[in-house]
Protein backbone atom coordinates (compact mmCIF):
# COMPACT_ATOMS: atom_id res chain seq x y z
CA UNK A 1 0.00 0.00 0.00
CA UNK A 2 1.29 3.47 -1.19
CA UNK A 3 0.20 6.64 0.15
CA UNK A 4 0.94 10.11 -1.34
CA UNK A 5 -0.27 13.54 -0.37
CA UNK A 6 -1.25 16.09 -3.37
CA UNK A 7 -1.96 19.82 -3.60
CA UNK A 8 -3.90 21.28 -6.49
CA UNK A 9 -5.86 24.74 -7.58
CA UNK A 10 -9.28 22.70 -8.25
CA UNK A 11 -11.55 25.88 -8.53
CA UNK A 12 -10.58 29.36 -9.93
CA UNK A 13 -13.78 31.87 -9.98
CA UNK A 14 -13.02 35.65 -11.11
CA UNK A 15 -16.47 37.95 -9.91
CA UNK A 16 -17.49 40.91 -11.33
CA UNK A 17 -15.80 43.45 -9.99
CA UNK A 18 -12.23 41.60 -10.46
CA UNK A 19 -11.61 39.62 -7.32
CA UNK A 20 -10.34 36.06 -7.82
CA UNK A 21 -11.76 33.26 -5.76
CA UNK A 22 -9.59 29.92 -5.43
CA UNK A 23 -9.66 26.47 -3.88
CA UNK A 24 -6.71 24.61 -2.99
CA UNK A 25 -7.60 20.83 -2.57
CA UNK A 26 -5.11 18.02 -0.83
CA UNK A 27 -5.80 14.84 -1.59
CA UNK A 28 -4.83 11.85 0.20
CA UNK A 29 -4.35 8.67 -1.95
CA UNK A 30 -3.52 5.14 -1.39
CA UNK A 31 -2.59 3.47 -4.62
CA UNK A 32 -3.83 5.67 -6.65
CA UNK A 33 -7.26 6.24 -5.34
CA UNK A 34 -8.38 9.27 -3.39
CA UNK A 35 -8.99 8.45 0.18
CA UNK A 36 -9.33 11.49 2.14
CA UNK A 37 -9.40 15.41 0.60
CA UNK A 38 -9.93 19.04 2.79
CA UNK A 39 -10.24 22.47 0.84
CA UNK A 40 -8.57 25.32 1.69
CA UNK A 41 -10.63 28.96 0.39
CA UNK A 42 -8.66 31.97 -0.68
CA UNK A 43 -8.89 35.34 -2.47
CA UNK A 44 -7.08 37.79 -4.54
CA UNK A 45 -8.31 41.85 -4.70
CA UNK A 46 -7.36 43.51 -7.70
CA UNK A 47 -4.30 45.48 -7.18
CA UNK A 48 -2.96 43.02 -4.71
CA UNK A 49 0.67 41.67 -4.47
CA UNK A 50 0.34 38.57 -7.11
CA UNK A 51 3.78 37.42 -5.82
CA UNK A 52 2.89 34.72 -2.94
CA UNK A 53 -0.66 33.39 -5.35
CA UNK A 54 -0.21 29.70 -7.15
CA UNK A 55 1.12 30.37 -10.64
CA UNK A 56 -2.18 29.75 -12.00
CA UNK A 57 -3.94 32.07 -9.85
CA UNK A 58 -1.36 34.84 -10.30
CA UNK A 59 -1.29 34.11 -14.78
CA UNK A 60 -5.19 35.07 -14.50
CA UNK A 61 -4.68 37.66 -12.40
CA UNK A 62 -2.51 39.46 -15.43
CA UNK A 63 -5.18 39.42 -17.72
CA UNK A 64 -8.19 39.95 -15.58
CA UNK A 65 -6.44 43.25 -13.90
CA UNK A 66 -6.52 45.30 -16.58
CA UNK A 67 -6.02 49.29 -15.65
CA UNK A 68 -9.67 50.20 -15.44
CA UNK A 69 -10.57 46.64 -13.23
CA UNK A 70 -8.12 48.02 -10.98
CA UNK A 71 -9.60 51.65 -10.81
CA UNK A 72 -13.28 50.52 -10.54
CA UNK A 73 -12.13 48.01 -7.71
CA UNK A 74 -10.54 50.93 -5.79
CA UNK A 75 -13.35 53.37 -6.56
CA UNK A 76 -16.10 50.70 -5.39
CA UNK A 77 -14.24 50.29 -2.15
CA UNK A 78 -13.62 54.33 -1.46
CA UNK A 79 -16.77 54.69 -2.11
CA UNK A 80 -18.13 51.18 0.44
CA UNK A 81 -15.54 52.77 3.08
CA UNK A 82 -17.61 56.26 3.06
Amino acid sequence: MAFEETKVIDQITVTENGIILFREATRVLRDGVVIAETFHRSSAAPSQDISGLPENVAEIAQVVWKPEVIAAFEAERAASAV
